[in-house]
């Protein structure tokens, strides 16, 4: 199973707004940071705002910060709602001869149960420990660097 490119920026802007910063964090800052496409971000942003994950403030001085401490975002659910998970295959369309008759669909829900399983025991506090928080501190006095 392979991740979309939303999910992973998802997870690419939660994990890099994990960092605490005296100053905003902004949509063009993550895109740059992470080489990412400006409107794509756009996208993936106003999607985890709905959510409730982030908290948008606009304007001068506006930016994006988490809504709620890390420990509080278990990576099964993000990964869950970004992916949009449902079955991985859909045996009535296009309808299937040996659906009701094959063991195939019961294997691969099993397997999805699993995945989210081990992703559910961990949360955004537990990928962004060390080493992976001093590399997200880089990468937050990067952008200083450049801007001072």
């Amino acid at each position: 199973m392979q991740l979309t490119h939303f999910t992973d920026l998802g997870l690419r802007v939660l994990m890099y707004l994990s960092e605490p910063r005296d100053t905003p964090v902004t949509i063009g800052e993550i895109a740059e940071r992470f080489t990412a496409s400006r409107n794509h971000l756009v996208k993936v942003v106003h999607f985890m705002a709905q959510q409730g994950w982030l908290a948008t403030s606009r304007g001068k001085g506006g930016g994006l910060a988490l809504a709620r401490a890390a420990s509080q975002y278990r990576l099964g659910e993000v990964i869950r709602t970004l992916e949009d998970i449902g079955d991985l295959i859909n045996c009535a369309e296009p309808p299937c001869f040996l659906r009701g008759r094959c063991r195939l669909k019961g294997v691969l829900d099993e397997a999805l149960a699993a995945f989210f399983s081990v992703l559910d025991r961990y949360t955004l506090a537990d990928v962004v420990a060390s080493p992976t928080g001093e590399a997200i501190a880089v990468l937050h006095r990067l952008g200083v660097a450049s801007r001072g």
